[in-house]
């Protein structure tokens, strides 16, 4: 199914425009979370997604977020969506974000991600979606490129999902557990992709804190993958883990658990690796502590964020000037 062009035109995009509010601060008090970011991005993807399918959509994947710059509080934000593949229930959306000042100057970018979303009907199930294709060179360049980040991406999740965490690791690690409230969801009763990638943020600088012991920022989000959606009112559970360390850097491994209250059977929803740094005053990173690899997991999982490292360098960057 082909939509009429002036119909795409109105439908295959999303652009949302704000102040960065002063309550979305990170610690410093100066300066948006990263956590808050990801939510604008899925906001806006998600925008993008249900516009142009007609229905509600689930975050399935969130690719490679390199946060470039810090974003000001009262900086104006324009968080700009389109789709630029579609497949059968699947739908491919470009999401970029560009901040300047109120005062003048022009917009710079901030970060850019690719998104999945799946587009389902009302019993929770995929459903078909309307069929996109380029219509410019500059389209299709981007339609290209998404396509070969595919098998890539795929890596990625297949080495995530395989990789096994116990209690035999010594790194450090922290547990957050809490029930989802009604102003957690989307309307439809289940918790929207942003507000998990914000918890998900919120624990792993938690973690990347205890380490270094100094402030940190997020500096990269990547692997962002959702298995299945979490209703409101469930049981959560978020869980961080240090796995590697490098001159400047810490990365941090999430997991997200999800569970009926009333039964308390955990099932797997998704996991994401973060990587945060301690900014110096002259805005470079500051060195951390190397990482002591002590067990056999501690080397297996340090050996796992240093293949991640690897595949992630492999893939095309997209929606970094586009």
């Amino acid at each position: 199914m082909q939509l009429p062009s002036t119909e795409r035109a109105e439908r295959d995009h999303a652009v949302l425009r704000f102040l960065a509010p002063r309550d979305e601060a990170g610690i410093d008090g100066t300066t948006v979370a990263a956590g808050h970011v990801l939510e604008w991005i899925d906001r806006a993807g998600f925008a993008c997604a249900a516009g142009w399918s007609g229905s509600i959509c689930a975050t399935a994947y969130v690719g490679n977020v390199h946060f470039r710059r810090p974003i000001p509080v009262g900086s104006v934000v324009e968080t700009g969506a389109r789709i630029i593949a579609t497949g059968r229930t699947s739908m491919q959306v470009l999401v970029t974000v560009d901040v300047a000042d109120p005062r003048g100057g022009e917009p710079v970018r901030a970060t850019s991600c690719l998104l999945v979303y799946v587009a389902i009907d009302d019993d929770g199930d995929p459903r078909p979606v309307p069929a996109w294709s380029p219509s410019s060179l500059a389209e299709l360049d981007l339609t290209d490129r998404a396509e070969q980040r595919v098998r890539g991406r795929a890596r990625i999740r297949s080495a995530m999902a395989a990789e096994r965490y116990t209690g035999e690791g010594t790194a450090p690690r922290l547990l957050l557990r809490f029930l989802t409230a009604p102003g957690d969801g989307n309307g439809e009763g289940m918790v929207q992709g942003g507000t998990v990638m914000r918890w998900i943020d919120e624990a792993a600088q938690a973690c990347a804190a205890s380490w270094t012991k100094r402030r940190t920022v997020g500096v990269y989000a990547g692997g962002i993958q959702f298995d299945r959606p979490i209703p409101v009112g469930s049981l959560v559970e978020v869980e961080s883990r240090v796995i590697h360390t490098s001159e400047h850097s810490v990365h941090v491994a999430s997991h997200v658990r999800a569970a009926d209250p009333m039964i308390g059977e955990y099932a797997r929803i998704g996991g994401c690796i973060s990587v945060f740094v301690v900014p110096g005053d002259d805005g470079r990173a500051e060195p951390v502590e190397p990482l002591p690899l002590v067990t056999d997991e501690d080397v297996r999982l340090d050996r796992h964020a240093r293949d991640l490292i690897a595949m992630r360098a492999e893939l095309d960057a997209i929606g970094e000037s586009d």
